[in-house]
């Protein structure tokens, strides 16, 4: 798979004998945050009109998430950060990613400057899979009868997204969401096909898990996470070794954090992970975060924590798989 960053790479790339999408290409757009059930649908749908006309399949994305770019602090958390996201995009078999900057430039494009400039010049899209509520350019001006409207002149066909239910209701990210929010991993993990799980680098923290017996390999959040707490967790080394342990994901309130991080202690583990990357797997919830009035009344509770998460997993054995 290929990712395409910005409409400047979009632009130099359309201009190349070479380029991949020299033929065309069907694609989808939209934030594939989380990339549930629904998503994979789409991009079912994408992949197959791909190869009806032997062209690549493009998935369009944004940085930031245009929400995110109009609400700011107040937009709604991520289901996964950008790179696990590009990751499950390549495990669905995307062909092409093209990741646009939402900036205040973007925002000005008009509906029928975002079509000419990025979907006749830049993909040459020959078949287009959106729902028939999108909405795009300066003011959202653009709908999907503008896209079959133009189409016809530029000679690319518009297809609606189809609606995939869970128990009756739509599959999105604001339900995923929802289901985090009130520790319902189970639903969460309807909706997405897999159990909830984030992948990180792991950072230097400020070694406060190892000063009280319990240390931690820490994930810095660049955004707030969808859900907070303490949880059992099964997470996966750089080498595929699966370990079990405890996180906590949110603010780490008794030692005044101010950015969100998920810190994990892998239970009968002593090696050094600084600098990999982990895949965590979120299977239980034990408690939400607290502010503890001293860090001796945390690690009396942490002891408790991991004494509840071992009795769990004493009656939930996990497969290598999770």
């Amino acid at each position: 798979m290929r990712l395409i960053r910005g409409l400047t790479n979009l632009k130099r790339l359309s201009g190349q004998a070479d380029s991949p999408l020299a033929d065309g290409c069907v694609a989808t757009i939209g934030n594939f945050d989380g990339v549930h059930l629904g998503h994979k649908t789409i991009i079912d749908q994408v992949k197959q009109k791909a190869a009806e006309l032997d062209v690549p399949s493009v998935v369009m994305i944004f940085e930031p998430q245009p929400r995110e770019f109009f609400q700011g602090a107040d937009a709604p958390p991520r289901l996964m950060p950008f790179r696990q996201k590009f990751e499950a995009l390549l495990a669905e078999g995307v062909d092409v990613v093209l990741c646009i900057r939402f900036d205040e430039r973007f925002r000005r494009y008009s509906a029928m400057g975002f079509v000419e400039d990025v979907l006749i010049q830049g993909l040459a899209v020959r078949h287009l899979v959106v729902g028939d509520d999108f909405r795009f350019g300066c003011d959202r001006a653009g709908d999907f009868g503008l896209l079959e409207q133009v189409g016809q002149e530029h000679d690319f066909t518009v297809e609606n997204t189809r609606t995939v239910t869970v128990e009756g209701e739509r599959v999105s990210s604001t339900r995923v969401r929802n289901a985090l929010n009130v520790n319902g991993l189970e639903e969460a993990e309807r909706l997405l096909g897999h159990a909830y799980r984030i992948h990180g680098r792991i950072v230097y923290g400020r070694q406060l898990g190892r000063q009280i017996g319990a240390p931690t390999a820490n994930i810095l959040l660049h955004k707030m996470p969808a859900l907070r707490g303490v949880y059992v967790v099964r997470a996966r080394l750089e080498t595929g070794e699966w370990r079990d342990g405890v996180a906590n994901i949110g603010l780490r309130p008794t030692v005044d954090g101010k950015r969100p991080s998920l810190e994990v202690h892998l239970f009968d583990f002593a090696g050094t992970l600084y600098g990999q990357h982990l895949e965590v797997v979120f299977r239980h919830g034990l408690r939400d975060e607290v502010k503890f009035d001293s860090v001796d009344e945390l690690r009396q509770q942490i002891a408790r924590d991991f004494e509840h998460a071992r009795a769990w997993l004493a009656n939930n054995p996990a497969t290598p798989e999770t």
